[in-house]
């Protein structure tokens, strides 16, 4: 499976918009109904109610959350979505500066099958807390 380096940026950059509109249900429609996403080996997140439940999770947690698309690469079927996010802990309303990335398997449709997410939870945890 071959994607075009033009449509993978045109899908980070949409993504990324989704995110920015703190709209959970906007993230999870990138992913097919059956697709599910695993964040640092956690719990998966199971189809569109599961997905929309972790990106609501997020803005609850940082709710002036800014996602920045630092870039998108393809080897196959195989998608890194890397990515930078900046806002405020809801809670102790310390600034947060996290990088990651995301493992997407797209589909022909560039609908995303599963996802794994990574970032840093020890650095994230020391942020929060200031």
């Amino acid at each position: 499976m071959f994607f075009n380096q033009n449509d993978l940026s045109k899908l980070a950059t949409r993504y990324t918009e989704a995110w920015n509109s703190k709209v959970p249900q906007s993230v999870a429609n990138f992913h097919v109904a059956s697709s599910s996403t695993i964040i640092n080996r956690g719990e998966p997140s199971v189809g569109h109610s599961g997905l929309t439940e972790m990106a609501a999770g997020f803005h609850a947690d940082v709710p002036d959350l800014v996602l920045q698309n630092d870039g998108i690469r393809a080897a196959g079927g195989h998608v890194v979505f890397m990515w930078t996010f900046t806002g405020h802990h809801g809670e102790t309303g310390n600034p947060l500066d996290v990088r990651g990335w995301e493992e997407w398997e797209l589909d022909d449709d560039l609908k995303i099958t599963a996802a794994l997410g990574w970032f840093d939870a020890e650095e994230y945890d020391r942020q929060v807390a200031g």
